[in-house]
């Protein structure tokens, strides 16, 4: 017998994204506020009793990885190992529409679809604990990518609390041609000077006070510092264009390439040429699943 179901998984910014000290582990502590967005992926899982089934992953994008190479087939044998359902056949099938490589975590976010769906379909009645151990062992970004809305995110990003939802706005994502290696960033950083960094705490107070302009000020991105300077250069030029293009702030998402600029609610950017950077986006904050 097979059992069908449809989830979304939107798609992240980085509101604010701070670097921290190196951990023993490897890791670096990190310190961000995160927000989820109305760009998703559509992501359809059937699961069937018989045994023979595998986990498969399939994409309208023949350029990703599939079965358990991809977030979302590690997601679905994760699942499946801890609930101890291996006789069960997952088949995922993912519409992409977040960017790749593009610091939205897309791939984090079909993964907590996965987890939601399968905890669904096969009535698991896990606790919230137990969803958050379990998408913690499939990726960092993935805890955050279960609920979604706005946190404040610690440690690997993996530490969430939960902060007032982003008032009301207006977004444009730009997603120049140019992607960076994650650890490549990361190892970069660690030998650059940071003259920025985001005022986090001051970030947290303007949504706790719904100061959408004050928020937008402490929109900081410290990896921005730590490109390869053609892709920082991009990264400037796309930022002066969403401010002058009435922005209130606009900064890098992760470690990028997407760029993203807040407008006021419905007034959109004003007489504004973006295409020239590369793809272009519409979306708006959403709250929390």
């Amino acid at each position: 017998m097979e059992r069908v179901t449809r989830e979304l998984a939107f798609a992240k910014l980085n509101l604010t994204l701070d670097v921290r000290e190196k951990r023993p582990d490897g890791y670096h502590n990190m310190e961000m506020v995160m927000q989820s967005v109305s760009l998703y992926d559509v992501v359809d899982i059937t699961i069937s009793d018989e045994r023979e089934k595998k986990i498969e992953v399939a994409s309208n994008r023949d350029d990703l990885p599939t079965d358990l190479h991809n977030l979302a087939g590690k997601a679905a044998n994760a699942f499946l190992e801890y609930t101890g359902r291996r006789g069960i056949g997952v088949s995922v099938y993912i519409t992409k529409r977040i960017p790749d490589k593009a610091g939205m975590a897309g791939g984090s976010s079909d993964a907590a679809a996965v987890i939601r769906a399968l905890a669904r379909l096969l009535d698991t009645r896990m606790t919230d604990e137990e969803m958050y151990r379990l998408c913690l062992s499939v990726g960092s970004d993935v805890p955050f990518c279960l609920r979604g809305g706005t946190a404040l995110a610690r440690g690997r990003g993996e530490i969430l609390t939960d902060l007032p939802p982003m008032p009301e706005c207006d977004i444009v994502l730009v997603k120049p041609d140019f992607s960076v290696s994650t650890p490549a960033l990361f190892a970069a950083l660690d030998n650059t000077p940071v003259a920025d960094r985001p005022d986090t705490a001051g970030a947290v107070e303007a949504l706790r006070r719904g100061d959408l302009k004050a928020l937008c000020g402490n929109m900081v991105n410290v990896f921005e510092n730590a490109l390869p300077e053609s892709g920082r250069r991009t990264v400037e030029d796309i930022r002066s264009a969403l401010l002058d293009a009435g922005a209130l702030g606009a900064a890098m998402t992760g470690t990028g390439s997407v760029v993203f600029g807040v407008f006021p609610a419905h007034e959109g950017a004003r007489d504004a040429d973006f295409d020239r950077f590369g793809r272009i986006m519409m979306v708006s904050p959403t709250k929390k699943l």
